[in-house]
């Protein structure tokens, strides 16, 4: 089971959105808070990004790429001191397989992937709630080849867009959000890995995880989760609820509630199926904790839902 995709896919609320940006010095673009998560790869060149709080510019090579995990608004400029512009609509073609928008003066060029995915930031996985805001990710040197390569095959298909590149250009872009989370992932010591980082790996928190995720409709106790782990219930409860950030049962409530809003967000299964599917013995009680969760009767956030 495929929690790092699971959890993902339970936040998803729509496709992601990208732009090509192209630069020449002086350049610089002041990007405004989105609804989700919001990234930029470097496809050619350099720049920097300046975040609007006081920690410090990053400087941005070739291959670099940012995820900035909520959205925040933050400026890109070929040097710190650029003041920022926002483009109008002159700056921006509709090229395939993306649109492009072109700024700046005469200099050195930077071209760039940016975009965002769009996340439900009102009820985030606690896996993406605890990671850093932003996250830097050069993957010169060797590092993370496979985020490396799906960069370079995504400025390939940017560079020289050929048939099939309006397909392949989005599966790229959507697969790149994976890439980056477990590339951060990789990156935390095992010796020194805190929180999901090191829940993850662990080998009592993991496997009681991996069968929360699994099978969500199981009377899951803590008791039972804990013999899987080969801890009595309290050391097992303690190192959960250290990693995780919550206790075993409140994160088996969670996922309940989240695998519930997926399915009445993404399927037309009866409310009775939904409730079998997510342990619940009656359509009452499912209905029951699932207002008190989402503050909506199921069918009536179905239907709102389905609005959006």
């Amino acid at each position: 089971m495929d929690i790092l995709t699971e959890a993902l896919a339970s936040m998803r609320t729509g496709s992601p959105a990208s732009v090509r940006t192209d630069g020449r010095a002086p350049w610089g673009l002041r990007l405004p808070p989105v609804a989700g998560a919001g990234f930029h790869v470097v496809l050619h060149g350099s720049c920097w990004l300046v975040p609007l709080d006081d920690t410090p510019p990053i400087p941005l090579g070739p291959g670099d790429v940012i995820f900035v995990r909520d959205g925040r608004g933050h400026i890109l400029a070929d040097q710190p001191s650029t003041p920022p512009g926002e483009p109008g609509p002159e700056h921006f073609s509709d090229n395939s397989p993306i649109g492009s928008v072109s700024l700046g003066g005469d200099g050195p060029r930077t071209s760039l992937l940016c975009g965002n995915y769009h996340l439900d930031q009102g009820r985030p996985h606690p896996l993406v709630m605890r990671l850093p805001a932003i996250i830097h990710l050069p993957t010169r040197h060797g590092r993370h080849p496979e985020l490396s390569a799906a960069v370079q095959l995504l400025g390939a298909e940017l560079d020289n867009p050929r048939i099939g590149s309006e397909g392949i250009v989005p599966s790229l872009i959507d697969s790149l959000l994976l890439y980056i989370l477990r590339a951060w992932l990789d990156e935390q010591p095992a010796d020194t890995a805190q929180g999901w980082a090191a829940a993850l790996r662990d080998t009592a928190v993991a496997p009681a995880l991996t069968a929360i995720h699994q099978t969500p409709a199981t009377q899951w106790t803590v008791e039972s989760l804990a013999a899987r782990s080969g801890l009595s219930r309290a050391a097992f409860a303690r190192r959960f609820n250290a990693l995780v950030g919550e206790p075993p049962m409140a994160y088996l409530t969670r996922w309940r509630m989240t695998t519930a809003a997926q399915l009445l967000r993404e399927s037309d299964v009866p409310l009775t199926t939904v409730a079998a599917r997510t342990g619940y013995g009656s359509e009452f009680a499912f209905a029951k904790a699932f207002k008190r969760e989402f503050g909506l009767a199921p069918g009536g956030y179905r239907r709102q839902a389905r609005a959006a």
